[in-house]
């Protein structure tokens, strides 16, 4: 009977992948412009590129450089129009580190 619940609760661990997905989201908001970023972005909605660039106050350059690590954590996602890209949040993943799931990887079962 132990055993079968070892076996049971390590199927149910984390794998090394999860962490190191955490740990890429966790890094990309340890910034305070890409937080800046992501809160804009929920007041806004969708936004274009070159109207980040204003409401951020940031050179083309580094903006690419945030939101390219934001993407890269898929915290935000990016859709084409014409020629313009627009940015908006990752609701999903975004209430996935908010929710409680995260939060039992830290938390001893009682």
């Amino acid at each position: 009977m132990e055993l079968e619940i070892n076996q049971q609760s390590s199927a149910n661990s984390p794998n090394e992948q999860t962490f190191e997905r955490y740990a890429t989201q966790f890094k990309a908001l340890s910034d305070a412009r890409r937080l800046k970023l992501m809160h804009e972005l929920t007041l806004k909605g969708e936004v274009c590129v070159c109207d980040l660039s204003s409401i951020m106050d940031l050179p083309q350059s580094k903006l690419s450089y945030h939101l390219k690590l934001l993407m890269d954590a898929e915290l935000i996602t990016r859709t084409k129009h014409g020629t313009w890209h627009y940015y908006q949040l990752n609701e999903e993943t975004v209430n996935h580190l908010l929710s409680p799931e995260l939060c039992c990887l830290f938390r001893p079962s009682r």
